[in-house]
């Protein structure tokens, strides 16, 4: 049958990828001219099984609360009169529930887990190459007291099948000699040798390329206006085309994968998705001496960045926004993400001034888990989105996934999947 896949970041385009592999007709709408000019441009570079704990967890509101004073806080909360951003921070304080952390933990490591195999797959089978390292993770850790918290999370992880482990401040120097600046002020580190890491924007531009030639057909500058439906299907996609003038777009099926506009095309058709934008920055700076930036992932969870080497550049990211669908850059954010790499590695081993500045609607559901799956209110439209900060991690394993289902074949993956 005919789908039509509307975004074509990287969960669009692994979608659109799979379902053509499934003996579909596919067409990708995207309001940018290329794939992955948005969200899946310039994130953090972590294909990140073992980072797959929600921040909706029993003690996120406190830590929450002692943040907002702070304007360069991994977390800036700006009020609105806007009731969606209202109703996604009532869903937020449920989901800190310790039953829903623990069931949201689950899903989000079996599809983390599916996803980074989907990978492995897909490298095999078509050579993508994306600056990919495969030499796992490490989350720093500076006091003892955290030493304890981070084995009572590996733990957790461990129960769900994934290699985390804690290791001490010598160990974490072995592995990453880049982190001796930093290194006396750290009580050790948590470390995920599977996990990896890579230039998502290149992965989804390659993937892009590949299913063109399989078929698939993008059509890039054009927006998506609204879903047509009657009762209980779309009939069609209003879009407006590169020319000026408006279209309809017609198929026997729809996946909508806009990420944080998701909610707002899906509002347009009756349709009230628990999504959404925090928006996340990244600065990336070239590497001016090899032997001194890191060559493993790291994340510093208390400030909440993550650093990837991407070839001859270092990608510091993270930080998140409650700011409504804004994409300007704040100078305090973009300066607080070079500062704290500045802290941990030489001062020369990066052009820190020749940094590159950028923000990114990650599309966050309060609980963190992705909504994927049939709609419940139309037959005939899927969702694909909702994948938060982890839609690199994600999005090809969710974009497989989905492609079955279309399809009509059973669902690969235990995962609580929309329909089902």
């Amino acid at each position: 049958m005919k789908v039509t896949v509307l975004g074509a970041g990287v969960v669009g385009v692994s979608t659109a990828w799979f379902l053509a592999q499934s003996g579909h007709e596919v067409e990708v709408i995207e309001r940018s001219s290329g794939p992955a000019r948005e969200t899946s441009f310039a994130n953090g570079g972590q294909i990140s099984v073992s980072q797959s704990a929600p921040w909706a967890e029993p003690g996120a509101p406190w830590q929450i609360l002692k943040w907002l004073a702070r304007p360069d806080s991994p977390l800036l909360f700006r009020p609105r009169l806007d009731l969606a951003q209202w109703s996604w921070i009532l869903g937020f304080l449920l989901q800190c529930r310790p039953r829903r952390f623990r069931h949201n933990l689950r899903q989000m490591v079996t599809l983390g887990s599916y996803s980074r195999a989907t990978f492995a797959q897909l490298r095999a089978e078509l050579g993508v190459e994306y600056q990919h390292l495969a030499r796992g993770i490490v989350t720093l850790i500076e006091t003892p007291r955290e030493m304890d918290e981070a084995a009572a999370a590996c733990a957790l992880f461990q129960a769900h099948g994934i290699d985390k482990r804690v290791i001490g401040a010598r160990e974490l120097l072995t592995l990453e000699p880049a982190l001796a600046p930093i290194a006396p002020r750290l009580a050790g580190a948590t470390w995920c040798p599977d996990d990896e890491s890579g230039d998502v924007h290149q992965f989804t531009c390659q993937l892009a390329e590949r299913a063109a030639r399989a078929g698939v057909v993008f059509h890039y500058n054009t927006r998506v206006n609204a879903l047509e439906c009657d009762a209980d299907r779309v009939l069609g996609v209003s879009v407006s085309r590169p020319e000026g003038h408006y279209d309809t777009a017609r198929a026997d099926a729809y996946v909508l994968a806009l990420g944080s506009f998701s909610a707002q095309i899906a509002r347009g058709a009756g349709l009230r998705l628990p999504i959404y934008p925090s928006k996340g920055y990244s600065a990336t700076v070239p590497i001016m001496r090899p032997e001194l930036a890191p060559q493993v992932s790291i994340t510093d969870e208390a400030r909440k960045i993550v650093i990837s080497r991407l070839g001859d550049q270092l990608r510091i990211a993270g930080t998140a926004e409650l700011a409504g669908y804004s994409h300007a850059l704040n100078p305090l954010r973009c300066a607080a993400l070079i500062q704290r790499a500045q802290c941990l590695f030489a001062a020369d081993s990066c052009a820190w001034d020749s940094a590159r500045f950028w923000s990114g609607l990650r599309p966050a559901t309060p609980g963190n888990v992705p909504l994927i799956g049939r709609s419940s209110r139309h037959r005939n439209l899927f969702l694909n989105t909702g994948h938060g900060t982890l839609g690199f991690t994600e999005g090809p394993g969710s974009g497989r996934a989905l492609a079955e289902i279309i399809s009509g074949r059973p669902a690969p993956i235990d995962f609580e999947f929309l329909g089902s």
